[in-house]
């Protein structure tokens, strides 16, 4: 019996998947190399103008783009996209949009990007939503360089249907079981292929088709460059730091109470930051912040954000374990001013112990400590593998270890964000984990365990508990 046709959901990029043209990021960067001269930004901007204007079609503008190409080689680009993804396309994800593409995931269906856009553009970004299937311009390349050609058709309205129709063939997908994501005009005939057309952030054409067969319309405005008020709030939280800082300082000197001053510091900074980003928490299983002090907080790290969402949430009596690298920052050189911070060479393993040595005596006075584990920062939401250090901590000082779960923290700003975004951050707290009993023999084998609750709560998020109200009596 041959296998059930699958329901696939596939994707357009430009507009639909990020926030505006990938493209233009390549632009810029070429401009800020010096690589495009006068002429050359000429010629592009009468392209565009007469693309504008209807005098050539989209695929002939693409066509150009590709020629402009022509002699770099394909590594190389490569490379830059994965730069450009770090620097900026990154942001430009709709978190609408990283919500539907892990639905369809978890949901079992075939999820693919369809894009006229080239695979430097789009691979980081299909990497980082785990989006296994690309469907984009292909570049002919010749001897390690391109040749300013496309090898096969540039995948733009017709081309881009016809790739569709072969790739659901490959994949045994009923397009009528299927999804249809896509913002242009020229995508009218493959959303009356599927099942499920879903118009979003639609041009004229296409959101009129919309309104006329009944199809439901999405429209994003949450990416994009962030609004002024963004970058003003941003700012305001970064100067309310001086008198912060400066009433910490004056509490020391006046109580001699250095713990006092810092637990004022890490609790007024990051709910003055936080407040003023319009950053709200949901949070389950804050009970288990309180169960076992002290302890030692880990927590999946993505962003400075999550660092002050951690920080809020312990709220008081902690210290931190940081990568050498951030002593160059002037926060957490401030910061560390007032409360206990260990500066770890991270590559230097007996240099990494002997600076966690104050970390554990603080343990055993009761204060805790906040380690965020991951070796490298993963693609997509997942887990990267974990350090030893949090863990060796715990175990030298006989304190619990705490997970702290965070999800969907990007939406608000990444590491490379210059300001906050409005949004709700969901956060699992999961109970504390004894370490008496591990062994440097088993630790391995139990830092994986922990790792794996990271992944299992990301995978399926915990509910928040039902409160059942009950009516008072009567009398």
């Amino acid at each position: 019996m041959p296998n059930a046709p699958r329901t696939a959901a596939i994707f357009d990029y430009d507009g639909t998947l990020i926030a505006g043209y990938s493209i233009l990021a390549f632009l810029k960067e070429r401009v800020r190399q010096r690589e495009l001269g006068a002429a050359d930004l000429l010629r592009t901007a009468v392209s565009v103008a007469q693309s504008a204007l209807g005098r050539i079609d989209s695929r002939e503008l693409i066509t150009r783009g590709i020629h402009e190409w022509n002699g770099r080689s394909l590594a190389e680009l490569e490379a830059l996209g994965e730069r450009l993804f770090e620097r900026e396309l990154r942001e430009r994800i709709y978190p609408e949009m990283r919500a539907l593409v892990a639905e369809h995931r978890r949901q079992g269906h075939v999820v693919a990007i369809a894009t006229s856009a080239a695979p430097f553009q789009v691979a980081a970004v299909a990497r980082e939503l785990g989006i296994e299937h690309v469907l984009c311009t292909r570049l002919e390349e010749r001897d390690g360089l391109l040749t300013g050609k496309s090898s096969g058709p540039v995948l733009w309205g017709r081309a881009k249907a016809e790739a569709v129709r072969e790739f659901a063939r490959r994949q045994n997908v009923d397009l009528r079981r299927s999804y249809f994501y896509a913002d242009g005009d020229e995508e009218l005939a493959l959303m009356r292929e599927v099942g499920h057309p879903c118009p979003t952030n639609p041009r004229p054409r296409l959101a009129a088709e919309a309104g006329r067969a009944g199809w439901p319309v999405q429209r994003f405005t949450s990416r994009g460059t962030p609004g002024p008020d963004a970058y003003l709030r941003s700012a305001l939280a970064t100067a309310s730091a001086v008198p912060v800082f400066l009433g910490a300082a004056a509490m020391r000197v006046l109580t001699g109470e250095k713990r006092e001053a810092a637990n004022f510091l890490a609790s007024t900074l990051t709910e003055i930051s936080l407040g003023l980003g319009k950053v709200k928490l949901n949070v389950t299983g804050e009970e288990h912040l309180w169960a076992t002090r002290p302890a030692v907080f880990i927590w999946n790290h993505r962003s400075l954000v999550d660092t002050q969402i951690v920080s809020r949430l312990v709220q008081r009596d902690f210290g931190a374990v940081a990568g050498k690298e951030r002593q160059k920052s002037p926060l957490f050189a401030a910061a560390s001013r007032f409360m206990h911070i260990a500066f770890v060479d991270r590559d230097d393993s007996r240099a990494a112990v002997a600076a966690l040595e104050p970390a554990t005596r603080l343990l055993g006075e009761g204060m805790s400590m906040l380690v965020a584990p991951e070796s490298t920062r993963p693609a997509g939401e997942g887990i990267g593998e974990f350090r030893k250090d949090a863990f060796r901590l715990a175990m030298a000082a006989k304190v619990p270890v705490v997970p702290i779960v965070i999800r969907n923290v990007d939406d608000i700003g990444s590491l490379r964000s210059g300001a906050m975004r409005p949004g709700v951050v969901d956060v699992a707290v999961l109970p504390p984990i004894p370490v008496a009993g591990w062994t440097p023999r088993d630790i391995d084998r139990r830092i994986a365990g922990v790792r794996q609750l990271f992944v299992d709560t990301l995978e399926d998020w915990p509910r928040p508990p039902v409160r059942v109200r009950t009516r008072r009596k009567r009398r």
